[in-house]
């Protein structure tokens, strides 16, 4: 039997932890230009994180399966464990975002700080996913950093508008 080699789980790591930056950053920017509360940005941001994950991890753990029924010769276990890369990169990639947003529960005064704590720290973890998967797959990591940050900053970009519109018409 082979080991799995170092870039085996590359695919699962970088698909759960921008699906996880994006996601949550969404939540948190959409939150912000609606407005809401930090409480009500950790509540729907945790959620998410980790209901979120479970279903990325399930959705890679069964997509593994349908690709092990048509590659047979592959090893049984694989499926299972890109599921669990899959739903780990997502929970802890994607907490990066709220992490501010908690410090502001223990620090208050910290809370006029959160939002723009929260982008500079998300828009790093964008850039160090792009890079990581720049250098693990033999491509250009500036490239892949500059490129997981520009499409974060527009998901962002389009939750943060979609919340404000959103909050102005039902006066939120």
């Amino acid at each position: 039997m082979k080991k799995a080699n170092k870039k085996s789980f590359v695919p699962e790591f970088v698909y759960g932890s921008m699906d996880g930056l994006v996601t949550t950053f969404a939540i948190v920017t959409g939150s912000v230009g609606a407005a809401l509360p930090a409480a009500v940005i950790l509540v729907v941001g945790f959620a998410n994180v980790f209901a979120d994950a479970f279903s990325m991890g399930a959705s890679s753990y069964l997509s593994s399966i349908s690709e092990e029924t048509v590659h047979a010769h592959r090893h049984k276990k694989r499926p299972f464990a890109r599921g669990i890369a899959t739903f780990s990169s997502f929970a802890i990639v994607g907490l990066v975002p709220l992490v501010p947003f908690v410090f502001t529960a223990i620090v208050p005064a910290f809370t006029p700080y959160a939002v723009k704590t929260s982008v500079i720290a998300t828009m790093a973890a964008f850039a160090l996913v792009g890079y990581v998967s720049g250098c693990a797959v033999g491509k250009n990591p500036y490239f892949t950093a500059l490129r997981n940050v520009l499409i974060g900053g527009a998901a962002a970009s389009i939750a943060y508008g979609v919340g404000s519109v959103v909050a102005s018409v039902f006066g939120v």
